[in-house]
């Protein structure tokens, strides 16, 4: 059964979909069977890989929204080996709205991974940059959470939020869900200001931020434009030793 991980934070521009992309990338590299799913409407994930989400009649949307069409109908294959994406579609916009009168509305997600679980090492989830219905489903589904945290203080302000939603979701919607830890991005060593963010973020993930942290790196921002992962658009580059030191982390944890 797959290791189930959604990667969540309430807040946009942390590197939450490059994270999901690459990391993606990486395990699918070392002989993991990889499915990465987006259900950000904003279809980042999806057009990082190479698709353009705009043309697709089918995708995650119809997965969440209606019973006839499955995981196994919007799957798409990759270039690289092992890696497989659930692409989001313009469909995804209105998600929100029409889960609210589903029966089972925050277990959509969870309810159709079943029939493909078995099929993966590993299945990411990317976010929408909200705490709405489908983020909530994104953490139903998953065993555990990543948590993206850009190195500035405005990205910790909404930690607090995040963490009581997480708890909520807990204690309410899904007991077993775990942190499985923080991941530091758009990391500069020449600002104290993000050696004082990382000591800050302790107070919120003590023992559980990874020792790899995703450093400011303009190959990271360059990739999507052209369709690609970090490794195969410049695997030499620094964002992209550190995401595969990440996926070495999350291999052995």
């Amino acid at each position: 059964m797959a290791k189930i991980i959604s990667i969540v934070n309430q807040k946009g521009g942390v590197g939450k979909t490059t994270t999901a992309v690459n990391l993606a990338a990486y395990l699918a590299s070392y002989d993991k069977k990889v499915l990465l799913i987006d259900i950000d409407p904003q279809g980042n994930a999806s057009s990082g890989l190479g698709v353009d989400y705009q043309k697709l009649e089918k995708g995650v949307y119809e997965v969440l929204v209606t019973d006839s069409v499955n995981f196994t109908d919007v799957i798409l294959s990759h270039q690289l080996d092992n890696l497989h994406l659930a692409p989001a579609n313009l469909n995804l916009a209105g998600a929100n709205v029409e889960l609210t009168n589903l029966a089972r509305r925050e277990f959509r997600l969870s309810d159709n991974l079943h029939q493909i679980k078995d099929d993966y090492d590993f299945i990411l989830i990317d976010n929408p940059p909200s705490l709405g219905l489908l983020t909530i489903n994104g953490m139903t589904a998953a065993s555990e959470l990543l948590i993206p945290v850009q190195c500035e203080y405005y990205a910790l302000e909404g930690l607090s939020q995040l963490l009581y939603t997480i708890n909520l979701i807990q204690n309410n919607l899904k007991p077993d869900l775990n942190i499985l830890g923080a991941v530091l991005t758009m990391y500069d060593g020449r600002h104290k200001l993000s050696e004082a963010v990382f000591n800050e973020l302790y107070q919120y993930f003590p023992r559980r931020i990874f020792r790899s942290i995703i450093p400011r790196n303009i190959r990271l921002a360059e990739a999507p434009s052209y369709g690609q992962t970090i490794l195969e658009y410049n695997p030499h580059s620094k964002g992209a030793k550190a995401y595969d030191r990440l996926a070495q982390e999350i291999l052995l944890s």
